[in-house]
């Protein structure tokens, strides 16, 4: 099915638009960044009222795993309503729902699925987040919670209670491996590590201040916070820590299931097996569609204690269970591993030379770029360094060891460089040459620059292990990040808008450009994407130094203001 063209000289649109503003709420979050009326769609492709298409890189916040109108979902829907069945039958058994359970619990991690339970709850992901904190505390008697900074679980009032920018007298907020803006200053293995300790030290502590938990909620892959990946060996160690102190996991997965990652479900690169997934978003196929899957042991709350009138959407069902197979017996996920993996490395080679782009990270089909504002210098945020540490330089071929390259490393203060080659006392103006895999003492340092190149990155192999990753040197310490330029990133979106493609904005400060392209994203497709980003970079890039040399503040282009933030499920 062709998207037909339509013909619209903006009025219609316009007026639509007006009238959206003077009727609907102030609380609207991604109409005042995305002007478009939406008409037609189909895969990857929205066409607007004005007969403008864009590439849609949103995917209903990653809700549309094979895009918008996939074949396969529209029969499933069809099939339902040409059947005659209910559309909607509170918690009833029901074919349709005994197929999508079937098919979800195929998909399971197999330590979970075995003997598990699911709950069916309202529409959305933040009514599932709060039936698993309700389950939990009726199954433990404890009122805590362990959450994350930076976390997102949703916007009603328990889950807000546990996400990153809430204050709540029940929860505890823990340190998330941040690497990038690590809380310790020393990223890497290290730095989540001492994550995982400060967890650990806290929850032994009696004199700790923290309330017994009844759980520990967590998302494999903050998306709403940034796209920031939890280190595979770190999600092992909550799972150590928390089945030792017999305190449940709950794995958030609402948008990073389904193959999203490269992985049918985030937890399965690490092999986590946590007590209870909340689950939403793509496995509906887009329609509305929530779940709590627990361990059988869990079960233990009477009935009517979580429930819903809208919890038996059965075209929801049948497009989720339409989904699920498609995913697994295509390998979506696999591919999504491919394709992001090739759009990593692309973006990391861009970022090579612009420091505006702070970082470039992401797994799977879930992406992030951290944009910066490297001429306001560092920030304190990562540990508070930044007049201490001195940025090391790695040549080209550092990152993959390749022979005759070699990283210059810069004094760091108070490091004890007596009988260090080139070493002359902290501040100093000399540098060390060290080659990948050579060993050389010279504690303090921090080694960056070479993880696809730009402002910062990381050394793999031994010279990594050793002045990186802070392994046989405890006192490492690392150069702080400049700050965020959310404006920057505002400027981005409406450029990439500009150029037919819809992206997302994330982040602690709104200042991560989120890419969320739909699992059936072709290879032409990817590079379009990826053309027309890069484009609308550099003119975000062009037009915000020429703003800031001028004294002017950057600022989003056109009449509708950047999203806040946290206003996304």
């Amino acid at each position: 099915m062709a998207l037909s063209a339509v013909s619209d000289d903006g009025g219609a649109t316009q007026g639509i638009l007006r009238r959206q503003a003077l009727r609907e709420s102030a609380a609207r979050s991604y109409a005042r960044a995305l002007p478009i009326v939406p008409v037609r769609a189909r895969g990857m492709t929205i066409e607007g009222a004005d007969g403008r298409r864009y590439l849609d890189c949103l995917s209903g916040a990653g809700a549309l795993t094979l895009g918008h109108n996939h074949p396969v979902v529209l029969e499933a829907i069809r099939a339902v309503l040409d059947s005659e069945a209910p559309l909607q039958v509170l918690d009833l058994a029901t074919p349709v729902k005994d197929a999508f359970t079937d098919e979800l619990f195929a998909t399971l991690p197999p330590g979970l699925a075995a003997g598990a339970r699911v709950q069916f709850c309202g529409p959305a992901g933040t009514d599932a987040v709060e039936a698993a904190l309700k389950l939990v505390r009726i199954a433990t008697g404890r009122d805590g919670l362990l959450a994350f900074s930076g976390a997102y679980h949703g916007m009603t009032a328990g889950a807000l209670a546990a996400s990153g920018g809430a204050c709540a007298a029940g929860v505890t907020r823990l340190p998330f491996p941040y690497d990038y803006r690590c809380p310790f200053g020393v990223g890497g293995e290290r730095g989540a590590e001492l994550s995982a300790r400060w967890a650990e030290k806290l929850l032994d502590d009696p004199k700790g201040g923290a309330p017994d938990p009844a759980g520990m909620i967590l998302e494999p892959v903050q998306g709403e916070g940034g796209v920031i990946p939890a280190p595979d060996g770190w999600l092992r160690r909550m799972r150590e820590i928390t089945a030792a102190r017999s305190i449940p996991l709950i794995a958030d997965e609402v948008q990073t299931g389904v193959g999203r990652t490269g992985a049918f479900w985030a937890v399965d690169h690490s092999g986590t097996v946590p007590d209870v997934m909340v689950l939403s978003k793509a496995i509906g196929g887009g329609l509305p569609l929530a779940v709590v899957v627990y361990r059988e042991e869990l079960d233990v709350w009477p009935p009517g204690a979580h429930a819903g009138t809208f919890r038996g959407n059965q075209l929801a069902m049948a497009a989720g269970t339409a989904t699920l197979a498609y995913v697994r017996e295509n390998h979506l996920a696999q591919r999504a591993a491919v394709v992001g993996r090739r759009m990593l490395e692309r973006l990391r080679r861009f970022a090579a030379g612009r420091p505006q782009i702070g970082e470039v990270r992401g797994r799977g089909l879930m992406i992030g770029l951290e944009l910066v504002a490297p001429e306001a210098g560092p920030t304190a945020e990562a540990g508070g360094i930044a007049e201490a540490g001195a940025i090391a330089e790695a040549g080209a071929g550092a990152e993959a060891g390749q022979a005759g390259s070699a990283a210059r490393v810069g004094p760091v203060a108070d490091a004890d460089w007596e009988g260090a080659p080139g070493g002359t006392g902290p501040y100093g103006a000399s540098t060390i040459e060290v080659a990948p895999g050579e060993v050389t003492p010279c504690e303090g340092a921090w080694l960056t620059g070479a993880e696809g190149g730009g402002a910062r990155g990381a050394l793999s192999g031994d010279a990594r292990q050793v002045l990186g990753g802070g392994a046989p040197y405890p006192g490492v310490t690392r150069t702080a990040a400049p700050p965020a330029d959310p404006a920057l990133a505002a400027a981005v979106q409406q450029e990439c808008l500009r150029r037919g493609l819809i992206v997302e904005l994330g982040g602690r400060h709104d200042a991560v450009i989120r890419l969320l392209p739909p699992l059936t994203i072709t290879d032409e497709q990817t590079e379009a994407v990826l053309d027309r980003l890069a484009d609308a970079l550099d003119a975000a890039i062009r037009t915000s130094g020429t703003r800031s040399r001028s004294g002017e503040l950057p600022t989003a282009a056109g009449p509708f203001a950047p999203p806040f933030a946290g206003n996304r499920h």
